[in-house]
């Protein structure tokens, strides 16, 4: 689809301000499954349910990180690069986009109240894509080493949509903002933030989805 096609300019995508307005996501793309157990304006509570992903760590700058494993793990949703198990295996199968592409920091950050990120800083950045729900690990295709492929459990997050560009100053601005409406509703933190994208640099930036997630208590 053409989502996947024109996503590799994300990461370079210019500052267009953060705008708390209706988003548009791409109407046919497959996205996680979860209950929203709080609705309010932008800000949301959600029970999801299971999910596989494709997983990639690249060091560096967010936005160079992330057009690197964006690319990765393109290669092997369009099976441009598979390993084989087999001489008779068939790996050409391609795997349908999903959304939203989900970025988070893997380095263990210490501690303390509230957890912040720097979005843009340097770091060790995993991107995630979300299998479709046909899958199980059994049968997704193989993927290269420096791919994971892996279930990602039932969980609980708090998030925050807005629209407008990727930007670094975007994203700690909108998790300054979820943090807060947390704080107000007592609703307690226990991970480190996801930022998801869910459009291409293609659409507008006001009508972009973007979205920033943090892990809660149940």
């Amino acid at each position: 689809m053409a989502f996947g096609k024109v996503f590799l300019a994300l990461a370079g995508a210019a500052a267009a301000g953060l705008v708390f307005a209706p988003a548009h996501a791409q109407e046919d793309d497959e996205q996680p499954a979860y209950q929203a157990l709080v609705e309010e304006d932008r800000f949301e509570v959600r029970q999801y349910e299971p999910m596989l992903v494709a997983e990639v760590t690249h060091r560096g700058e967010r936005g160079r990180a992330l057009n690197a494993g964006f690319r990765r793990l393109a290669a092997y949703i369009f099976a441009q690069e598979r390993p084989r198990r087999d001489e008779g295996d068939d790996q050409s199968e391609a795997i349908a986009m999903t959304s939203p592409v989900i970025v988070d920091q893997t380095e263990e950050i210490a501690m303390t109240s509230p957890v912040m990120q720097d979005p843009g800083q340097e770091g060790a950045w995993r991107t995630r894509f979300v299998m479709p729900r046909k899958y199980t690990l059994e049968t997704l295709p193989e993927a290269a080493e420096d791919i994971t492929l892996s279930e990602v459990p039932a969980r609980r997050m708090a998030v925050v949509r807005f629209a407008g560009a990727s930007s670094s100053r975007n994203l700690e601005r909108a998790e300054v903002i979820l943090r807060e409406w947390m704080n107000e509703k007592d609703i307690e933190a226990i991970g480190a933030p996801e930022y998801a994208f869910y459009d291409s640099p293609m659409v507008p930036p006001q009508y972009r989805r973007n979205e920033v997630l943090i892990p809660v208590a149940e």
